[in-house]
């Protein structure tokens, strides 16, 4: 009997003990839960209420700008001078001006024949161009590799220059400025930017140097981005999503109201003399392409895109290269803006509104509101509606909004339409790196000028693929496992049960979806799987 008396009252004991510490702890949460989280909610819900309203605004006038540009605007050859080169039986080639083709790379393996090809497959007079390919590799075969492939296109009589530096400081900016130092430079009149995947068709000269030869106002002509990897993988369709709108919509806009967008680092050729007024290439960022372009502008050249021209390369398709070409990309940015500001405000040679365009439009809202929104907003304060739901958010600013902002975005590629909630997942997993990167750039910190170069494949995974089609890649687990999707996923999920079981939100549908995005990314299964061996 005394056995039979133990063995049921324990049970209950521990059942009595668990009761006891969940009314303990919400009895706690209740009690810090109105005067703390509820007043910090509330203003956090207002902070992202006004910067989804600040990009629905930039998103709404893009939109409207565009669809007047492509009903009544005129094309960049008609709103410029322009005219093919003739040829002069007297002067002969001298009629053509002089441009330098420059290659940076690094350590390019897959890569460097395809773009030092197509650049030394320029249609040019030979006389009237040199092709200056920047090596920084550290890998002494590759480095040989590369020489030797320019030695053979010398053979043929190309113009070519294989330039090394014994250090790589200020990496790609230190690799260009310092091409740029050489005797042979000071000959040419433009020199045209090519990334070692990036593969320009012939005539890409004859469709650029005439804006430049007959306006001399006129600093840089900038060619869009075609993408040959695109359908590789869902991770790379995600990008061509993103990236078409920009080239689409955020270009063309730029360049059609302001004359002035950000160089897009390659595929763009510019004019030496507002790249030297500018003050050259600088290294204090990781994007000097970007401070290049706002320092030009403010010395007042004039930017040129065309949407018409585009130059093939490849897009990153390894989820590791894809973060830290995008922790890259959203950290420079936000330290640029740091750094330049002040700089904007006090400069004298432009109008007030161009000022407030780069400020406000280009810098504010696209390069730090929309990476911190994005994240935080959708990603920590919606979500934290559910656990204390005295806080909500206007049906207006969680659904209306979004679903408005991401359909004016879809209109770059059309043909992945079907994507979209892919995309909505994806773009939300990434905005954790982009939204930490960002705040890397504002506040200075510790990876604020971490520059690894993007690894390209080229036709590697094919190869591979071909060859290895029965072998799986063998992976090291904690390469492919990511802490901070692991906890954000868990956090989303832990919100979606909570919403399921007490909540009146009917959040835990995306809840859910989008925890799983998390998860998945957290465990490395997203983009290529390449093999290390």
């Amino acid at each position: 009997m005394d056995r039979l008396s133990s063995t049921t009252l324990l049970p209950d004991l521990f059942h009595g003990t668990r009761d006891d510490i969940a009314e303990r702890i919400a009895l706690i949460w209740g009690q810090i839960k109105a005067p703390f989280f509820v007043p910090l909610l509330k203003m956090a819900v207002f902070v992202c209420l006004t910067m989804s309203l600040m990009l629905f605004i930039e998103r709404v006038y893009m939109g409207i700008v565009i669809i007047f540009i492509k009903l009544f605007g005129q094309k960049p050859e008609k709103r410029y001078k322009w005219e093919p080169i003739k040829d002069d039986l007297e002067l002969g080639n001298s009629v053509y001006p002089m441009v330098l083709v420059q290659i940076p790379m690094y350590n390019e393996k897959e890569v460097y024949q395809l773009s030092i090809g197509a650049a030394c497959g320029l249609s040019w007079p030979s006389d009237r161009i040199i092709i200056q390919v920047l090596d920084d590799s550290t890998d002494p075969t590759i480095k040989d590799l590369v020489e030797l492939e320019c030695q053979r296109w010398a053979s043929k009589g190309i113009n070519i220059k294989y330039e090394i530096r014994d250090n790589r400081n200020g990496y790609k900016a230190g690799a260009l400025k310092e091409g740029m130092k050489h005797s042979y430079v000071t000959q040419c009149d433009y020199v045209a930017i090519i990334d070692a995947d990036f593969q320009p068709e012939p005539d890409f000269l004859w469709r650029t140097v005439p804006f430049l030869l007959h306006n001399p106002q006129i600093g840089l002509v900038q060619a869009r981005w075609k993408f040959v990897n695109s359908d590789e993988c869902l991770m790379t369709r995600m990008q061509e999503m993103s990236l078409d709108y920009h080239f689409t919509v955020e270009q063309e806009v730029g360049s059609s109201t302001y004359a002035f967008f950000g160089f897009n680092g390659t595929a763009g050729v510019w004019r030496i003399a507002a790249l030297n007024e500018a003050g050259g290439w600088k290294d204090r960022t990781t994007v000097e392409d970007m401070d290049l372009a706002v320092r030009a502008s403010l010395r007042g050249w004039k930017f040129v895109y065309l949407g018409s021209l585009k130059v093939k390369n490849e897009l990153p398709s390894t989820f590791k290269a894809y973060r830290y070409q995008q922790h890259r990309w959203s950290c420079g940015p936000a330290n640029l803006f740091r750094k330049m500001v002040m700089g904007i405000i006090r400069n004298k040679k432009v109008t007030l509104w161009k000022k407030v365009h780069v400020i406000y439009s280009f810098f504010l809202v696209r390069k730090i509101v929309a990476h911190i929104v994005t994240f935080v907003f959708y990603c920590v304060v919606m979500p934290a509606t559910v656990l204390v739901p005295e806080v909500e958010v206007p049906r207006w600013g969680a659904v209306y909004i979004p679903s408005i902002v991401t359909l004016l975005n879809a209109v770059g590629t059309p043909r992945s339409l079907h994507l979209m909630i892919f995309w909505i997942l994806f773009e939300n997993v990434m905005s954790l790196h982009r939204t930490k990167a960002t705040f890397i750039g504002l506040l200075e910190a510790g990876r604020v000028n971490e520059w690894i170069v993007t690894e390209k494949l080229g036709d590697a995974l094919k190869v591979k693929g071909a060859t290895k089609s029965l072998r799986k890649p063998r992976f090291r687990f904690g390469e492919r496992l990511h802490l901070l999707e692991l906890g954000v996923g868990a956090y989303l999920f832990f919100c979606g049960c909570i919403d399921v079981a007490l909540g009146k939100n009917r959040y835990f549908i995306y809840l859910y979806l989008q925890s799983i995005a998390f998860f998945i990314a957290g465990v490395g299964y997203i983009g290529s799987q390449v093999s290390n061996s």
